[in-house]
């Protein structure tokens, strides 16, 4: 299995015109629900809940890994928009690509998902976000989709790409570096998330619901498919995990937890 020094090496490959496989580290496999809570300075709170799913939960197999975060305002208000997150994840966990092929920021706004090769799609899911306008709440559900992205000083990216389509018709692209972390983390994503605009002297929107399943099951997918595969070994107490979050109005939080073993 390797690493993403190896991974930063198919990128040079790939502007080599050379074709290449490779294994990399990505947001890990989580079996439990996990909630992170936004320390606020004159704000309520913003609690995060985290449900994940790994298919299967079984070390050392390939598969797809499915989650999804939910963000409330303890004050049942709708919550601030976030900025940044920076996740981190075990030693070992990575993502299967056999096919490396990349999709950049520019080509994903000008011509969307489809645009990119098909080999740079890494999973897909949803979004709900909402807005205040004026006495109103609006919502809109998003179409994601995650994609491999070019190297950004030597390090790997993930570009998950974002459409809305009613009421505001919305594109935008959440932009992801994977970099080392310490131990007993293997790599964290840093993850910036731009402003979601609305309408004019309008606030911007909140990510309400974001899910998404990276990989495929055995059972759905082509033998060359991306997939995650689950570390053979899980370390005593099981595989620990961190989350970061910086919030628009100026809070953030953290969480520190650990997922039981399969």
């Amino acid at each position: 299995m390797r690493s993403s020094a190896v991974l930063r090496r198919h990128h040079r490959a790939i502007r080599a015109a050379t074709a290449a496989g490779c294994a990399c580290a990505l947001p890990a496999a989580l079996s439990v629900s996990t909630v992170l809570v936004a320390t606020a300075t004159a704000h309520a709170q913003t609690v995060a809940t985290i449900t994940p799913l790994l298919s299967p939960d079984r070390l050392g197999a390939t598969g797809a890994l499915s989650f999804t975060i939910q963000y409330a305002d303890s004050a049942a208000n709708i919550p601030p928009p976030m900025r940044r997150s920076i996740l981190r994840f075990p030693a070992g966990l990575t993502l299967e690509v056999p096919r490396l092929s990349s999709c950049s920021v520019s080509r994903l706004r000008a011509r969307g998902a489809d645009g990119c090769p098909a080999d740079s799609m890494l999973g897909r899911g949803h979004a709900l976000i909402e807005a205040q306008v004026g006495s109103q709440t609006i919502a809109e559900n998003v179409s994601l989709w995650v994609f491999l992205g070019p190297l950004h000083n030597l390090a790997p990216t993930v570009e998950i790409l974002g459409q809305g389509y009613t009421p505001y018709d919305e594109r935008v692209v959440l932009s992801g570096t994977m970099l080392p972390a310490g131990g007993p983390y293997g790599e964290a994503l840093s993850l910036s998330i731009p402003p979601i605009s609305t309408l004019p002297l309008e606030p911007d929107a909140s990510i309400v619901t974001f899910s998404l399943t990276i990989g495929a099951p055995v059972q759905h997918r082509a033998h060359d498919a991306n997939t995650v595969r689950l570390p053979a070994i899980c370390p005593q107490g099981g595989f620990p995990f961190a989350a970061e979050f910086t919030y628009a109005d100026g809070s953030s939080g953290s969480s520190v937890t650990t997922v039981p073993c399969p």
